[in-house]
C-alpha cells in the first residue's frame, strides 16, 4: 500500500487533517506519517522529522508527501535529499491542497491505487469545490494605503476585564488561541493607540500594557482571518479564561510582612546566591554551534518548566500552573529569538545574544507605568536566567540550604523546587501573597512571609529565625522567652502531627465503636506510595485524567492495566476505587477536540462525555475489569444526572466483562460520584443501580451556591459547610438505604467537618495523602450520638460561617 506523509507548519492542523481523512477509511487503516511544527506549540517544519515520518510511512510501493505552504515545501525538498536512494526514489512531493489532497489520497490508497494515482488524487481533490462553486476570482490589487488601515479584514474591539489587565496568564492564552490558526493575527491597545504587534509574540502582547477597561483592537489575515478574530473576541469575552488566586491580599502585619502561606517556621537564617551568572568574554564558535546551544538550552529548560507545570497542577490546579505556560511560551516568543539569531549571526556568543535579547524585553516591561505589568519583568528575567544558567553550566540561584530562607523574591520555578524537609519557612523582601510563588509554597505546605522590607536581607546567616504565615510576624533574633514561646506553639502542632503520624496504619475508629475508613485520593502511582505510607485504608479516589492529559492519543488498554495494577501494588491489596475519565468542557483532551462551551462546567463533562466518547470509555472499563479479576476494585463514574446515565454505563461495563472473557469479577463494586444536585435529590433512585455512592462536595457546592469554586470573588460563599450544602449530603445519606457513602472531596480533610460528616451518616472519607493521619485522629475524637446531635443542629444554621462557629466551639468544648 503507498504510504502518505503530511507537512506542516501547525502540529494540530496536520492531526485534525489525518483524522479527518481516516474517517473516510476505517476499516483499511493507511500508513500516515506526522512531520509537524517544532513542537506541540511552536510553528515550523524540520527535514530530519519529514525524513523519519517517511521511512515510517514507507511500505515498498512508494510515499507520497503533502504540504502545507511556504518552508513546508523546501523542507521536505531537503529531506528528499537526506533520503537514501532507494527510498528517494519511491517518494513524490505532491502539490496539491493539504485538507482536500489528503482525503483523496487516503481514499485512493486504501483502494490499491499506485504512487503516480495517489498523488494525481490528491492533485484533483479541489475538483468537487471547482465545479460547484467555479473558478477562483483573480485577487484584485490592494487598494492604496490598505497596508495601514484594516481593509476588508476581519476585526474586533474588545474590553479587557481581567483584573489585572492582560498580564502574562491572558496573554498567554490570547498568544497560544491565535497561533492555532492559519492567519497573521494582531493587536493593539486602543487606549493608547499603541503600533499593532504581532499577536503570536508574547513579549510583545504583553508589552501593550492593557490595562483593566482598556480596549484591545484585534485584526488578522489569511485563509483563517475570520475564525481567528471571532475566536480570540469570545476569549477576550470570557476574561481569558482566568482564575484568580482565591485568596486576597491581606493587610500588612504591624510586624513583620505580609502573611503569605500558613504555618510556623524557627531556623536559622540562609540565603541564596544573587549574583547572576557571569557571560564569559570568549570567541564565539560561529552562528550554526552557538544557535544549537540556544536550541539544547531551551529545551532542558521546556523539559523542566514542564515537569514544574503539570506537578503544580496535580498539586494546585490548573489556575496555578498557569504562569509555567506564559513561561514556556516566552521561550518559544518569534520576536525573542529572532533577535537572538540576529545577533548570534552578528558573531555574538549564544549566552550574550540571549542575554541582551532578554535584557531588552525585561526592560519594556520595566517601563510601562502600571505596576502590575511592570512586575512582569520578573517573569522574563525568570525564564532569561534560568536559561542562562543552562547555556553557562552554573548552579541555580536557590541553592541547598537548611532553615529559614530569606530572599528579595523567589521564582515561580524556585518556589516549586524547594524542599518542604529542609526548608522551614521563607522570608521575602519583597513581593506579594498573591504572586505566584506564594501560591505554590502554600501548596508545598512551607510557611511564609512576604513584603517584609529590605532590610530583612542585611540579616546574616545563621541568625535565628521565627515566623508566622497566618499572621505576617517576623522575629529576627528573638530572646529566649520569646523564641520559647514560638516554639512551644510549633512543638505542639508538630506533637498533634507526629501523634497522628504514629496511629496512621490503626483503623479509625469512633470512640463508641464505628469505624470511618480514611481512604486517599490519588493521580498517580507516585500519590499511591504516599497513602500507603501515610496509612490509607483504601484508594477512594483513583483521578485517572492522569493517563489521558498531556499527550497526543489516548492511552492502550494495556497501559492503563499496567498503572492501575502499580497503584493497586502501592497499596498491598486494598481496594481501589477507580474514577472513570473526568474531562471534557474545562479540561479538554487535545487527541479529541470538542466546540467551545460557555460554560462548561455546566457542559459536556464526566459520564456525558465519556458516553459521547464510547471507544475511549469501553477501553477504560476493560482495563479496569482486567484489574479487578486480581484486586478489589470500586468503578464509579462522575457527574451522573439520570438514571438512564448508569444504565447505559453499566450496559457498556457488562460489554467490558464478555470482552474480557468470563465472569464479573466478584470484588468489582459499581458506584456513582455525587456532585450534581438533583442527583442527591433522589438518591433513592440510583440505589438499586449502584453498590455505594461517593459525594463530591467540590463540585455539589459550586452547583448548589451557583458559585464556581474557582472564582476568587466568591471564595467565602463556596464553603461546602453552608447548611445547604449539608443538607443535600443528609439527603444522599438518607436516600442510599444500605449502600455506603462517602465523601472524597475537599471537605473531607477538614478536620473541623469530620465529626459533621460522621454525624449525617458518611463512612468513608478521602482525603490527599498526607491528610490521612489527622482525619484519623479527628474520627478517633468522634462520638456517632453526639456527631449526629451536631448534625441536626448545623443543618437548620443560616450560613458556613455559623457552622463553623458551631463547630469550633464544640472542639474546644
Amino acid at each position: 500500500m503507498v504510504g502518505l506523509v503530511v507537512v506542516s507548519h501547525s502540529r494540530a492542523l496536520a492531526r485534525a487533517a489525518v483524522d479527518l481523512a481516516m474517517e473516510m477509511v476505517r476499516d483499511r487503516p493507511v500508513p500516515i506519517g506526522v512531520a509537524a511544527g517544532l513542537d506541540e506549540t511552536t510553528f515550523g517544519t524540520d527535514a530530519t522529522a519529514i525524513t523519519e515520518a517517511v521511512a515510517a510511512a514507507d511500505r515498498g510501493d512508494g510515499v507520497v508527501v503533502l504540504m502545507d505552504l511556504g518552508s513546508a515545501v523546501l523542507s521536505a525538498e531537503l529531506a528528499l535529499e537526506l533520503l537514501a536512494d532507494d527510498l528517494r526514489e519511491r517518494v513524490v512531493l505532491c502539490p496539491a491542497p493539504l485538507v482536500e489532497g489528503l482525503v483523496a489520497a487516503v481514499v485512493a490508497a486504501a483502494g490499491g491505487a499506485g504512487r503516480d494515482e495517489v498523488a494525481a488524487e490528491a492533485i484533483a481533490g479541489l475538483a468537487g469545490k471547482q465545479s460547484q462553486l467555479g473558478p477562483a476570482p483573480t485577487p484584485a490589487a490592494p487598494a492604496a494605503g490598505a497596508a495601514d488601515g484594516n481593509g476588508d479584514r476581519p476585526s474586533a474591539t474588545v474590553t479587557v476585564t481581567n483584573r489585572h489587565g492582560l498580564h502574562a496568564r491572558p496573554a498567554a492564552r490570547l498568544v497560544t488561541l491565535a497561533r492555532s490558526f492559519d492567519a497573521r493575527v494582531e493587536v493593539r491597545n486602543a487606549g493608547t493607540g499603541s503600533p499593532w504587534v504581532p499577536a503570536a509574540s508574547l513579549s510583545r502582547v504583553a508589552t501593550l500594557g492593557v490595562l483593566p477597561g482598556q480596549r484591545l483592537e484585534i485584526r488578522a489575515a489569511g485563509p483563517q482571518a475570520r475564525q481567528a478574530v471571532e475566536q480570540l473576541a469570545a476569549l477576550a469575552g470570557r476574561a481569558f479564561d482566568e482564575t484568580e488566586d482565591a485568596q486576597p491580599a491581606p493587610e500588612k502585619a504591624a510586624d513583620g510582612g505580609l502573611p503569605a502561606s500558613p504555618g510556623i517556621a524557627i531556623g536559622p537564617a540562609w540565603h541564596p546566591s544573587t549574583e547572576p551568572p557571569r557571560v564569559p568574554d570568549v570567541p564565539a564558535l560561529g552562528p550554526a554551534p552557538e544557535w544549537s546551544r540556544i536550541d539544547d538550552a531551551l529545551a532542558a529548560v521546556r523539559r523542566d518548566l514542564d515537569r514544574l507545570r503539570a506537578a503544580t497542577a496535580r498539586a494546585a490546579g490548573p489556575a496555578a500552573a498557569a504562569i509555567f505556560e506564559a513561561h514556556l511560551l516566552l521561550l518559544d516568543d518569534a520576536d525573542l529569538l529572532a533577535e537572538v539569531r540576529t545577533r548570534i549571526d552578528a558573531g555574538e556568543t549564544a549566552p550574550r545574544a540571549w542575554s541582551a535579547a532578554t535584557a531588552r524585553i525585561a526592560a519594556e516591561f520595566e517601563a510601562l507605568a502600571d505596576p502590575y505589568l511592570k512586575a512582569r519583568a520578573a517573569d522574563v528575567r525568570a525564564v532569561a536566567d534560568q536559561t542562562l544558567r543552562v547555556l553557562l553550566d552554573a548552579p541555580g540561584a536557590v541553592a541547598a540550604g537548611c532553615g529559614v530562607l530569606i530572599a528579595a523574591d523567589l521564582t515561580p520555578a524556585e518556589a516549586a523546587g524547594l524542599d518542604p524537609e529542609r526548608v522551614a519557612g521563607v522570608l521575602l523582601a519583597f513581593g506579594s501573597p498573591a504572586a505566584h510563588s506564594a501560591i505554590l509554597l502554600r501548596t508545598r505546605g512551607i510557611p511564609a512571609v512576604a513584603g517584609a522590607g529590605p532590610a530583612v536581607l542585611d540579616v546574616p546567616t545563621g541568625t535565628p529565625i521565627g515566623l508566622d504565615g497566618s499572621t505576617g510576624e517576623v522575629l529576627v533574633a528573638p530572646s529566649e522567652p520569646v523564641l520559647a514561646a514560638l516554639r512551644d506553639r510549633a512543638a505542639e502542632q508538630a506533637t498533634r502531627r507526629a501523634r497522628a503520624a504514629g496511629r496512621s496504619a490503626a483503623p479509625a475508629v469512633t470512640s463508641d465503636g464505628v469505624t470511618v475508613a480514611v481512604a486517599a485520593n490519588v493521580g498517580s502511582p507516585g500519590d499511591a506510595r504516599a497513602a500507603a505510607a501515610h496509612g490509607a485504608d483504601l484508594v477512594g479516589l483513583i483521578r485517572t485524567e492522569f493517563l489521558f492529559l498531556d499527550r497526543d492519543a489516548a492511552p492502550e488498554v494495556d497501559e492503563q492495566e499496567a498503572a492501575l495494577r502499580e497503584i493497586a501494588a502501592a497499596l498491598d491489596g486494598r481496594r481501589i476505587t477507580v474514577r472513570t475519565l473526568d474531562v471534557g468542557g474545562d479540561k479538554p483532551v487535545r487527541y479529541l477536540p470538542a466546540p467551545a462551551e460557555e460554560n462548561p462546567f455546566l457542559g459536556v463533562r464526566g459520564i456525558r462525555y465519556a458516553l459521547r466518547h464510547p471507544g475511549l470509555l469501553a477501553d477504560q472499563l476493560l482495563a479496569v475489569v482486567r484489574v479487578a479479576r486480581d484486586v478489589p476494585v470500586s468503578l464509579m463514574f462522575p457527574m451522573v444526572s439520570t438514571v438512564e446515565e448508569v444504565r447505559v454505563a453499566r450496559r457498556m461495563l457488562d460489554a467490558a466483562v464478555a470482552r474480557a472473557g468470563g465472569a464479573t469479577p466478584a470484588g468489582l463494586q459499581v458506584g456513582i460520584m455525587v456532585e450534581v444536585p438533583a442527583a442527591a435529590l433522589k438518591t433513592a433512585a440510583f440505589a438499586p443501580c449502584v453498590d455505594f455512592f461517593s459525594i463530591g462536595t467540590n463540585d455539589l457546592t459550586q452547583y448548589a451556591l451557583a458559585a464556581e469554586r474557582g472564582n476568587a470573588a466568591l471564595a467565602s460563599l463556596a464553603d461546602g459547610l453552608d447548611p445547604g450544602v449539608l443538607r443535600l449530603i443528609d439527603a444522599v445519606c438518607r436516600g442510599a438505604g444500605d449502600r455506603s457513602v462517602a465523601v472524597c472531596g475537599e471537605l473531607a480533610g477538614d478536620e473541623l467537618a469530620v465529626p459533621l460528616l460522621t454525624g449525617l451518616g458518611v463512612r468513608e472519607l478521602s482525603v490527599a495523602p498526607p491528610g490521612i493521619p489527622a482525619v484519623k485522629e479527628a474520627v478517633r475524637a468522634t462520638t456517632t450520638t453526639g456527631a449526629a446531635a451536631l448534625a441536626r443542629a448545623a443543618r437548620d444554621l443560616p450560613d458556613a460561617a455559623a457552622v463553623r462557629a458551631l463547630l469550633a466551639a464544640e472542639r474546644v468544648g
